[in-house]
């Protein structure tokens, strides 16, 4: 049955029904109530909850924990997601598993507290140095944002590679009905031996897990082998298409702004306007394919709550094969439906 949630404490349910063992994390405005409701969740189910001193320790928390083979997590918002970056390299190349989630807020700098969207090309292209990708969620409701987070866990084990649900503020204090279980199904006990992690090595070979690789040709050589696993890994983009079939125009979004170009498809399409709706599910891998088929027949229109950073990979995609213009507002602002509106008209001529 579903009942009213609201999308921060969605996703710690989310993570609590994905096993979450240890979470650590630091407090930040839009996503506090993570935070807190953790504090409570964690204790209630007998796992690990610690508030770190900043968002550097509770990184480097969820590093070593994840070296053990646990599902750990942790969260936070736009600065403090920068201030974590330098960890999320190390655990990329050191292809740890874990799952963290950005309450994205306006920016650069501190900004404001508003929900935006201006983390997409720290997260996709990878924010810390060398080359690297992490898995990215865009929920789009508070159900997504229960099973993203839920389902995050299985996947970042699957893979070894961090998994980020790339969230905002606006859908963090979002409430709307959900359908979310009152008590977690059993997940079971992590497999303490998953044949990489540290567990003691008693009556076996020791094991060792570090990105620090001095030998010659051995960096070159396992950056090849993370690449070739990223390769693999672009046939699973996932995401949501409406009325894409005789659309001369598709407008193209993720999250927050996904849900305002849904409502202005809707009435565009009552109007008799051949649009579409194409929604991000996964920001990386990249729908790229997809896309390069649907720029065979509609023109594109980019709308984020940014200055527009997800219009390089979609314009990427299309190689040029049709025109991609953008709509969108910074630093906590929404895209107004009725400039969405007048942009969509203009394109379609």
């Amino acid at each position: 049955m579903k009942k009213l949630w609201k999308g921060n404490l969605a996703l710690v349910e989310g993570a609590i029904a994905g096993g979450l063992d240890a979470y650590f994390g630091y407090p930040i405005t839009p996503q506090n109530e993570v935070t807190e409701y953790m504090s409570l969740r964690m204790r209630e189910e007998g796992r690990i909850f610690l508030q770190a001193e900043s968002e550097l320790a509770a990184i480097n928390m969820v590093f070593g924990a994840a070296l053990t083979g646990k599902k750990t997590m942790t969260s936070s918002s736009s600065p403090g997601i920068s201030l974590m970056q330098e960890g999320i390299s190390y655990m990329a190349g050191c292809e740890l598993p874990a799952v963290i989630v950005n309450v994205q807020r306006g920016g650069p700098g501190l900004g404001n507290i508003s929900g935006a969207q201006g983390d997409y090309n720290q997260t996709v292209k990878g924010g810390g140095h060398g080359d690297y990708r992490l898995i990215t969620y865009t929920p789009a409701t508070v159900q997504e944002l229960y099973e993203m987070t839920r389902d995050a866990f299985d996947i970042t084990l699957k893979h070894r590679i961090p998994v980020i649900i790339l969230t905002d503020g606006v859908l963090g204090q979002m409430m709307e009905p959900a359908e979310i279980p009152e008590t977690p199904e059993a997940t079971g006990e992590t497999n303490p031996d998953l044949g990489w992690n540290l567990t003691g090595c008693r009556n076996r070979n020791p094991r060792f897990i570090r990105s620090l690789i001095m030998n010659e040709g051995g960096l070159e050589e396992h950056n090849y082998h993370l690449w070739n696993k990223y390769e693999e890994l672009k046939n699973s983009a996932q995401w949501e298409e409406t009325d894409t079939e005789d659309a001369e125009l598709i407008m193209i979004a993720y999250g927050t702004s996904a849900r305002i170009v849904r409502d202005v498809h809707q009435k565009a399409r009552e109007q008799g306007l051949k649009t579409g709706c194409f929604r991000l599910k996964t920001a990386w891998p990249f729908p790229s394919e997809r896309l390069m088929e649907l720029s065979n027949k509609a023109k594109f229109l980019v709308v984020e709550m940014s200055m527009g950073q997800m219009i390089d990979d979609v314009r990427l995609a299309c190689e040029s094969n049709t025109a991609v213009e953008f709509y969108g507002r910074p630093a906590g602002g929404l895209p107004e439906v009725s400039r969405i509106e007048e942009k969509a008209r203009e394109m379609i001529g």
